[in-house]
């Protein structure tokens, strides 16, 4: 059995359990996204990751919920 959990992002609540996967990405500005973290369960420890990644002069990140809803980017930053 799952339980339900709830964070707030910028304003935006989200609703996750503890079979759900998270995606930490990174990517060069043209090219696509690589997965460089995956965490299961766990958003504190996904959005520490998100957060402790230094992107600068045309990288990007972002933090992927891929089974949430049906906007599945939770985070983005781009340089």
């Amino acid at each position: 059995m799952t339980k339900n959990y709830y964070a707030e992002i910028d304003g935006k609540q989200i609703a996750y359990h503890s079979a759900t996967e998270f995606l930490v990405q990174v990517g060069y500005k043209t090219g696509s996204y690589k997965t460089n973290y995956r965490v299961v369960g766990d958003f504190a420890k996904a959005w520490f990751l998100f957060r402790c990644i230094n992107v600068g002069r045309g990288y990007k990140k972002r933090l992927v919920m891929p089974n949430g809803t049906l906007r599945p980017v939770l985070a983005r930053v781009i340089s």
